[in-house]
């Protein structure tokens, strides 16, 4: 498979890969589940997972779809998830979680691989 067959999502309110990968990205919980969903049956390559998405919303929503799909034996084939969040509380507790569930879990905060493009204002 070449780079341009790898499937990488990335759910982040604000931070894209600074390399120009070709990525699905999701700047809110509500859509990141939804592209997930897309997925369900399917490979993906690596997830990348921000804990805070602005305002009030979070990564949970899109931790407790993949908890809920591996409780009921339906876990996602996902290869990795990277946990890139600048919130060291918030990463900690998603990668306990989703290790329980058998899940491949990195944490990648302070990774350089995303950042703010275009600076965090701009990005919304």
């Amino acid at each position: 498979m070449d780079a341009s067959e790898v499937r990488v999502i990335l759910v982040d309110d604000l931070r894209s890969f600074v390399d120009g990968r070709r990525a699905e990205v999701a700047r809110t919980s509500a859509a990141g589940v939804q592209l997930l969903d897309r997925y369900r049956g399917r490979r993906l390559d690596e997830l990348w997972l921000d804990h805070d998405l602005g305002g009030d919303d979070t990564i949970w929503p899109v931790v407790e779809m993949l908890e809920r799909a591996a409780f009921e034996d339906r876990r996602l084939d996902i290869g990795v998830v990277y946990v890139h969040s600048a919130n060291p509380a918030g990463a900690g507790k998603i990668v306990q979680v989703l290790r329980h569930w058998g899940y491949q879990v990195h944490v990648a905060s302070g990774s350089t691989d995303v950042s703010y493009l275009d600076g965090p204002a701009s990005a919304r």
